[in-house]
């Protein structure tokens, strides 16, 4: 006699969420589908619908999930920070580029230009955390031109990540990129609060 699958999950929503996140971090962004989620989470294909009316509905879903680890990777590294201000800064930045190198799919769908709904309650209150922890970062050194230093720092690890999750050979994530990272951070000239 064949064995059914389980159709009963406690959180099924979280479970295609995180089916979701594991799938394109193995595949890639565009593997992403409803019926290859389902299958991984151990459902019919048509139980996500539900929770995920389409494809689209799970592609946000997976991205709001991913902006909460981001911001959770960012307050990590801040956790074990030294202090000043401008070492929190770097910290954040390694957090940032961590989270880039370990999640590169999820990365590359929250940055990149795969539709999904920016217009999403859930999905803009993530984003706007990750984005609250750079303006809280950066307030030490805005001065009267807080979104220029948020640029500056964000335009700086969001490059780097980019070009290491793109594959660049001269970026391969890992120690050595981080104290290339470093170099180029002691560079940057935060403004007069470092003084």
């Amino acid at each position: 006699m064949p064995t059914k699958k389980p159709h009963h999950h406690g959180n099924l929503r979280a479970a295609l969420i995180q089916a979701g996140l594991d799938l394109i971090q193995s595949e890639g962004p565009d593997a992403l589908s409803i019926r290859k989620v389902a299958a991984m989470a151990g459902v019919s294909h048509a139980a996500p619908a539900h929770h995920f009316p389409s494809l689209a509905h799970l592609r946000t879903a997976v991205v709001a999930e991913g902006y909460r680890r981001f911001t959770a990777s960012m307050e990590a590294a801040i956790a074990e920070a030294d202090g000043t201000p401008r070492d929190v800064v770097l910290a954040a930045c390694l957090g940032y580029l961590r989270f880039a190198w370990a999640y590169s799919g999820v990365f590359s769908l929250m940055f990149g230009p795969n539709v999904h709904g920016h217009d999403d309650p859930d999905l803009r209150d993530a984003s706007d955390a990750a984005y609250g922890v750079l303006v809280r970062i950066c307030a030490p050194f805005a001065k009267d031109d807080a979104v220029r230093t948020e640029l500056t720092v964000w335009s700086l690890v969001h490059g780097y990540a980019s070009l290491a999750v793109a594959g660049n050979r001269r970026l391969v994530p890992g120690e050595a990129a981080e104290a290339v990272f470093r170099g180029m951070f002691a560079k940057l000239d935060l403004g007069a609060a470092e003084a």
